[in-house]
């Protein structure tokens, strides 16, 4: 409906030593959001945000200033400031229980071991909000996980991630316009091979 609000996050951490590693994953589908449509982040409290206007509908992007396992507090602040609704809120972030090049939307569910997850079901109170996970595989030893996720994307990585990013934006502008459960059989997928 026009005139309709919207909250996508993409969950990340702050500082250039991060801005290529997994865990960054959120930040990158936004940043390439934001430079696909030419509009800018402005650094505002928690985060900085971008609006992006698509058919009367208010788009707001929102990368939380927080580090990761703080995200939550971005979240509670701008579903209180903004005319957003949780089931209008949609969080983007990396999964390591994915084949890199994997995406997996869904309308609500666990955190999946996920801190920056745990933290907003913690500070807004509920699971019951949609998220797409970006599969960024598991190829780690025991015990060496916050060194992965901390750790910079391969090249073929990189190079993939334009591509993802037209998935995710395009999914979620099938969730804002065709409805969940559309967006989630055009959007889910695994690739075939490793890349």
């Amino acid at each position: 409906m026009a005139g309709e609000s919207y909250l996508v996050v993409g969950l990340g951490n702050i500082g250039p030593e991060y801005a290529q590693t997994r865990h960054n994953m959120g930040f990158m589908i936004l940043d390439a959001w934001a430079q696909a449509s030419n509009i800018a982040f402005n650094s505002q409290r928690y985060g900085d945000v971008a609006v992006k206007e698509i058919k009367g509908r208010s788009i707001y992007l929102l990368k939380p200033s927080t580090y990761m396992n703080l995200s939550g507090n971005a979240v509670r602040y701008y579903l209180q400031k903004l005319p957003v609704t949780q089931e209008r809120l949609i969080v983007i972030c990396d999964d390591i229980n994915l084949p890199f090049g994997s995406i997996r939307m869904r309308k609500g569910g666990s955190d999946g071991g996920h801190n920056g997850l745990k933290n907003i079901a913690e500070m807004t109170g509920t699971q019951q909000y949609a998220r797409i996970r970006l599969g960024v595989g598991h190829d780690f030893s025991q015990g060496a996980q916050v060194d992965y996720v901390l750790g910079e994307l391969s090249e073929d990585e990189r190079k993939a991630v334009p591509e993802i990013a037209a998935k995710v934006i395009q999914g979620v502008q099938d969730w804002i316009f065709v409805g969940a459960d559309r967006a989630m059989n055009a959007l889910n997928f695994r690739p075939d091979k490793k890349i």
